[in-house]
């Protein structure tokens, strides 16, 4: 499994649709996308593809809006890609962001890399990567 690195790789999945969503998690799925497919009208026909069509790729977008503390951030990014590499042969070959999109209740742990905040975080994008699954395998039947 490859990760998003460049903006213009997120920006292509975040286009794309949105294939699942728990509480505080949504996930994003894009086909591979060409760069001269971007809005920027300076991209050039020569660039490379921004995807490799033949592989997974994943991307964890963790806003400081919802997770103040790099330390909340990191290990929230951690859980996105362990949980990813366990997911990796149900997801389609194409690319994927996930996105917090709430913040976790500071109040209901004890610290900000407790462990109670990583199964929690766990839990949800075990859950988020079912969904996707699950929606992934329904698009295909259809």
């Amino acid at each position: 499994m490859q990760r998003l690195k460049t903006r213009e790789q997120f920006q292509a999945v975040l286009a794309g649709r949105t294939v699942a969503r728990t509480t505080h998690f949504a996930m994003h799925s894009s086909a591979p996308v060409m760069a001269t497919d971007s809005l920027s009208p300076l991209t050039l026909p020569s660039k490379p593809e921004l995807f490799s069509p033949d592989r997974t790729w994943i991307g964890a977008m963790v806003p400081k809006r919802w997770a103040r503390r790099a330390v909340t951030r990191n290990l929230i990014k951690r859980q996105i890609y362990s949980i990813a590499d366990h997911f990796e042969s149900s997801l389609p070959q194409a690319a994927h962001v996930v996105r917090l999109r709430a913040p976790f209740d500071r109040t209901h742990f004890k610290s900000a890399s407790s462990d109670e905040l990583k199964k929690a975080v766990r839990m949800e994008v075990e859950q988020l990567f079912s969904l996707a699954a699950g929606s992934q395998v329904k698009g295909r039947a259809a």
